[in-house]
Protein backbone atom coordinates (compact mmCIF):
# COMPACT_ATOMS: atom_id res chain seq x y z
CA UNK A 1 0.00 0.00 0.00
CA UNK A 2 0.94 3.37 -0.78
CA UNK A 3 2.88 6.07 2.09
CA UNK A 4 0.43 8.16 1.65
CA UNK A 5 -2.50 5.84 1.27
CA UNK A 6 -1.83 4.25 4.65
CA UNK A 7 -1.49 7.22 6.49
CA UNK A 8 -5.47 8.26 5.25
CA UNK A 9 -6.50 4.70 5.85
CA UNK A 10 -5.06 4.66 9.29
CA UNK A 11 -6.38 8.13 10.19
CA UNK A 12 -3.29 9.28 11.21
CA UNK A 13 -3.74 12.29 8.35
CA UNK A 14 -7.26 13.54 7.64
CA UNK A 15 -7.31 13.76 4.01
CA UNK A 16 -4.94 11.83 1.41
CA UNK A 17 -3.59 15.25 -0.14
CA UNK A 18 -2.62 16.20 2.81
CA UNK A 19 -0.42 13.04 3.34
CA UNK A 20 0.32 13.26 -0.25
CA UNK A 21 1.98 17.48 0.61
CA UNK A 22 3.50 16.09 3.88
CA UNK A 23 5.50 13.84 1.90
CA UNK A 24 6.41 16.15 -0.87
CA UNK A 25 7.55 18.40 1.66
CA UNK A 26 9.81 15.96 2.92
CA UNK A 27 7.83 15.76 6.16
CA UNK A 28 7.60 12.52 6.63
CA UNK A 29 10.71 9.73 6.98
CA UNK A 30 10.32 5.84 6.61
CA UNK A 31 12.76 3.86 8.76
CA UNK A 32 15.16 7.02 8.61
CA UNK A 33 14.89 8.17 5.21
CA UNK A 34 13.00 10.35 3.99
CA UNK A 35 9.69 8.90 1.81
CA UNK A 36 7.79 9.64 -1.39
CA UNK A 37 4.36 9.47 -1.15
CA UNK A 38 4.39 6.30 -3.69
CA UNK A 39 6.78 4.32 -0.84
CA UNK A 40 5.10 1.10 -0.68
CA UNK A 41 4.56 0.43 3.38
CA UNK A 42 5.09 -2.90 4.57
CA UNK A 43 4.87 -4.20 8.19
CA UNK A 44 7.36 -3.36 10.75
CA UNK A 45 8.45 -0.23 9.15
CA UNK A 46 8.95 2.76 11.89
CA UNK A 47 7.07 6.16 10.09
CA UNK A 48 8.01 9.74 11.54
CA UNK A 49 6.15 12.67 10.78
CA UNK A 50 6.73 16.06 12.06
CA UNK A 51 4.22 18.77 11.30
CA UNK A 52 4.29 21.62 13.14
CA UNK A 53 5.30 21.23 16.25
CA UNK A 54 3.77 18.08 16.49
CA UNK A 55 6.10 15.31 15.86
CA UNK A 56 4.69 11.55 15.83
CA UNK A 57 6.21 7.96 15.25
CA UNK A 58 4.63 5.07 14.45
CA UNK A 59 5.32 1.02 13.60
CA UNK A 60 3.17 -0.37 11.42
CA UNK A 61 1.48 -3.35 12.64
CA UNK A 62 -0.42 -4.50 9.50
CA UNK A 63 -1.97 -2.91 6.46
CA UNK A 64 -5.07 -2.99 5.73
CA UNK A 65 -7.18 -1.42 2.17
CA UNK A 66 -9.81 -0.14 4.29
CA UNK A 67 -10.55 0.06 8.05
CA UNK A 68 -13.15 1.37 10.25
CA UNK A 69 -12.99 3.59 12.54
CA UNK A 70 -12.99 1.34 15.77
CA UNK A 71 -10.13 -0.58 13.51
CA UNK A 72 -7.51 2.11 12.21
CA UNK A 73 -5.87 2.08 15.13
CA UNK A 74 -4.79 -1.41 15.33
CA UNK A 75 -2.89 -0.70 12.25
CA UNK A 76 0.02 0.92 14.08
CA UNK A 77 1.49 1.20 17.77
CA UNK A 78 3.63 4.10 19.02
CA UNK A 79 7.40 3.33 18.26
CA UNK A 80 8.42 5.95 20.84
Amino acid sequence: MRLDKFLKVSRIIKRRTVANEACDAGRVTVNGNIARASYAVKTGDIIEISMGSKNVKIRVKEINEHATKDNAALMYENAT
